[in-house]
């Protein structure tokens, strides 16, 4: 069973930048197809972005160009660069296997943009 420890979250005024980690608990990660999901009050869960175990890459389109996922397999751990943050971007942020299994949902991270 696979463990993720989101961290990063925190508040940021619109146009900011925040860094997401995510660490996993099993030297399997390498073989793992990775998603970032997130949801915000009143919503469903949403992935943000994916990133394969060949390092295919996904983006919703709302954060094309904003957002960069990336993985180090050496230390297992998928990252979330995330850039010109808007008062939309704010919201729980999840990290998962794609598609997600229920008991790997950790506890997450708090993202809020606002000023």
């Amino acid at each position: 069973q696979v463990q993720f420890v989101e961290s990063g979250g925190d508040l940021v005024q619109p146009g900011g930048s925040l860094r997401l980690s995510c660490a996993a608990s099993r030297s399997i990660f390498e073989r793992l197809d990775i998603g970032w999901y997130r949801q915000a009050p009143g919503t469903q869960r949403e992935l943000v972005a994916g990133i394969s175990s060949g390092g295919i890459i996904y983006y919703t389109d709302s954060v094309k160009g904003r957002f960069t996922i990336s993985r180090d397999n050496a230390k297992n751990a998928v990252r979330l660069q995330m850039d010109s943050l808007k008062p939309e971007d704010t919201a729980v942020y999840y990290c998962n296997i794609r598609p997600p299994a229920m008991v790997y949902w950790g506890k997450g991270t708090l993202v809020t943009v606002s000023s």
